[in-house]
């Protein structure tokens, strides 16, 4: 036996054993040691195949202006005492305004220059005067409301990746959509329920000191001091887990947010045996908390989330170092939950849920079902074409069609690719298409032999003439699939990813792995008629 041909036996061995190593996990997951099953993953199967949740989420992205105004406001306000210009009240409109009251002209100038050297991207409007005092008007230009909105879906988008991944889940599927709205697929997911608390929930997290001296009963009624609102603190008895909302005036402004955590771990409180979110902030927060709690001793900081008052503790003393914690009787899940949303920050802006759909897993057992019917079903009627019309020869296609379907699979497991239902299409389809290569060598061999040549050196112009062709009519639907993968979405990346990989095997296997087995059958034999 030549060198050639114990070369490429060698290579095709090693190929159908590595295919074997990393089908393992798929078809005997249970059964293998556990090395074998940490070397390799198992085929991941798509929405379609094993159940989960279809979810398209809309960004309210005129929250994220408004988010933004308000911003700007309280730097502006920062900025106005620092300068110590005189001003009335600053505040923000309905109508996406930023209005200053100032008393003269003399202050209204250095508001205005105040505004152009630290934002650049707000525009002045109309003077307006109203009762002896002088209103200064900004809003952001056209191009600056555009990229926060952009910028909004943008970051939603990433947060959410980062919640999904957080989560545990395999091959999720995000993609940015048109009118401001998120596609997000999660196959396998075993509590609807709470992917979608997880993925709705804003996640602002804010640190408000509390009004001592505010009378709740007025505040309840209406009778507000500016600057002030009513949140309401959520409570769980630890006994009898009985929530209640006990309400609470706050200031306004926020002292501290949540944008400068490095940090969200659940710990256990090893007194009441409960769950709690440890916190760490950055270094900029550190400083900030540190501050704020030195200057706030004996007073209550509430610790709010998306408006909801989780807890509000005294300041006993100056807390250094950048470490706080958020208790409110959680079970280990609420806690894991929002130790998630908070490592993978706050949403820009709010998400409301425009589609919900979940697919069961018996619809996917049964559109597995279907798709492996269809391969076999091909296959066979493929393996008996080629039997009855090129005989021996159709044997050797038939042992590479196998072979081929077997590299297929494996590689979509090395490559961690997701088996999506139009990707099981795309296996149907490569089925047939594997044997093409064959047919173009066998006609080319078969006119060969009517010439009067021999079976090794028809074999050898059958292979060198259908070269050019196969090679030629592969690369071209090889380039086709890689761009379908490149700009479709959702299904259409599942049919091209099955595509490319089955027009790369079945090149494999039509040339090398098919002439390999003639070689094998012809080497050191005198062949006069071949079964073609």
């Amino acid at each position: 036996m030549s060198n050639s041909i114990k070369l490429r036996g060698l290579l095709v061995l090693f190929c159908l054993v590595l295919s074997v190593l990393a089908l393992g996990p798929t078809l005997m997951k249970d059964s293998l040691p556990n090395w074998w099953k940490n070397a390799f993953d198992p085929i991941h199967l798509g929405l379609d195949l094993q159940g989960g949740m279809h979810l398209v989420l809309g960004v309210e992205v005129d929250k994220a202006v408004e988010s933004r105004l308000d911003s700007v406001v309280d730097q502006t306000e920062s900025l106005l005492r620092d300068e110590d210009v005189i001003f009335k009240r600053i505040e923000r409109k309905s109508d996406d305004r930023m209005v200053i009251t100032v008393y003269d002209a003399d202050a209204g100038a250095e508001v205005d220059a105040l505004i152009q050297e630290n934002f650049p991207n707000l525009e002045p409007m109309t003077l307006d005067a109203s009762g002896g005092y002088i209103e200064k008007n900004y809003r952001f230009s056209d191009q600056e409301i555009a990229n926060i909105k952009d910028y909004a879906v943008r970051q939603a988008l990433e947060t959410m990746r980062n919640r999904v991944d957080q989560f545990g889940l395999s091959e999720p599927v995000l993609q940015r959509q048109s009118d401001n709205r998120i596609l997000i697929q999660l196959p396998g997911v075993k509590d609807p329920q709470r992917a979608i608390d997880l993925l709705g929930k804003t996640a602002r997290l804010e640190f408000k000191m509390v009004d001592e001296s505010a009378d709740i009963q007025q505040a309840l009624q209406g009778n507000l001091k500016p600057g002030t609102k009513v949140l309401y603190e959520h409570r769980v008895d630890p006994m009898t887990k009985k929530a209640t909302e006990n309400p609470l005036v706050v200031f306004e402004k926020t002292a501290l947010t949540g944008d400068l955590l490095a940090d969200a771990q659940v710990r256990i409180d090893t007194r009441f045996n409960e769950p709690y979110v440890a916190i760490e902030f950055n270094a900029v927060g550190a400083q900030r908390f540190d501050q704020i709690t030195a200057a706030n001793v004996g007073k209550r900081m509430a610790i709010v989330l998306d408006d909801t008052i989780y807890s509000a503790p005294n300041i006993r003393e100056r807390i250094s170092g950048g470490s706080a914690q958020i208790s409110g009787s959680f079970t280990e899940q609420e806690a894991t939950d929002l130790a998630i949303v908070l490592r993978a920050g706050s949403l820009p802006a709010p998400v409301k849920i425009l589609e919900d759909r979940t697919v069961g897993p018996s619809l996917g057992h049964d559109s597995i079902s279907k798709g492996v019917n269809s391969v076999v079903i091909g296959a066979v009627l493929v393996v008996l074409m080629m039997l009855l019309y090129y005989r021996g020869a159709g044997l050797v296609a038939n042992v590479a069609l196998a072979l081929n379907l077997l590299f297929i699979m494996a590689m979509l497991t090395l490559f961690k690719a997701t088996l999506t239902l139009p990707g099981l299409a795309g296996i149907v389809l490569t089925v047939g298409m594997a044997v093409d290569a064959n047919v173009l060598i066998f006609e080319r061999v078969r006119e060969e032999l009517r010439h009067g040549k021999s079976a090794r050196v028809a074999i050898d112009a059958g292979f060198a003439k259908a070269f050019v062709t196969i090679v030629d009519a592969n690369i071209t639907t090889l380039i086709a699939a890689l761009v379908l993968f490149q700009f479709g979405t959702g299904p259409v990346k599942g049919f091209a990813v099955t595509l490319s990989v089955g027009i790369i095997a079945s090149m494999f296997t039509a040339i090398f792995v098919s002439r390999l087995i003639f070689d094998l059958v012809l080497e050191g034999r005198q062949v006069k008629k071949l079964s073609i």
